[in-house]
């Protein structure tokens, strides 16, 4: 069973995903809006991974799965580049929202990486005899 407490973290980890894949979307939109300048492969492949990253984040954390925290580790990796490559173009306001949202996301996803195991509400199935057994 899940204390009020967990529940909090769960949802508070929850929405700082949502609004960080909203603003990595967003943000992609607008440095194709904003010309050459603005339009780095790897720029926009960050921008869409951590979004997408942050969204299979909301995903793990509503199923309970029990890779939720290995997800959100990689989450957290994905969304502190991602704020590193932002913040390199310190003068755009658009830019330095997004980079500090995804620092935000990034230390919520951190945060539940390290204390996955108190928030599994499903047993695994797979043993690790099962695994090794292979």
């Amino acid at each position: 069973m899940i204390n009020e407490s967990i529940s909090t973290t769960m949802e508070a980890a929850k929405q700082i995903c949502i609004e960080c894949q909203t603003t990595c979307t967003d943000t992609l939109k607008y440095c194709k809006n904003q010309g050459s300048k603005y339009i780095d492969m790897a720029m926009m492949s960050m921008l869409r991974d951590c979004a997408e990253m942050c969204m299979m984040c909301v995903n793990m954390i509503d199923d309970g799965s029990e890779f939720m925290g290995n997800t959100c580790g990689l989450c957290a990796q994905i969304c502190d580049r991602t704020a590193m490559a932002c913040e390199q173009m310190s003068n755009d306001p658009t830019m330095m929202l997004c980079a500090a949202i995804c620092r935000q996301c990034a230390e919520s996803c951190h945060a539940m990486s390290l204390n996955a195991a108190a928030y599994f509400r499903r047993a695994s199935s797979v043993t690790e005899e099962a695994l090794l057994s292979r």
